[in-house]
């Protein structure tokens, strides 16, 4: 059975209903297992969908001659993204 791919809301709402199930002392362990898999799936993907999104919000970070913005260092800099 092939794995369903959730949009980033989708999968942060599952890992919510898979917290309050675990939280709530009625799951097996073997249903705990199974959810904390499911879980960690879903972490990694929003993990991942996190990082591109920062990429591209990296990369839209321009000064007004349309170079990138640079750190000291010579980093991209970068801002901080609130939804």
């Amino acid at each position: 059975m092939p794995e369903k791919k959730f949009q980033f809301e989708e999968a942060f709402t599952r890992l919510e209903e898979i917290l309050e199930q675990m939280n709530s002392g009625e799951v097996s362990l073997d249903d705990s297992l199974k959810l904390y898999e499911e879980a960690d799936k879903l972490i990694n993907s929003c993990s991942t969908r996190l990082d591109h999104a920062e990429q591209k919000v990296e990369a839209l970070i321009k000064e007004r001659n349309g170079d990138l913005s640079l750190s000291q260092e010579g980093q991209v800099q970068t801002e901080p993204f609130d939804a």
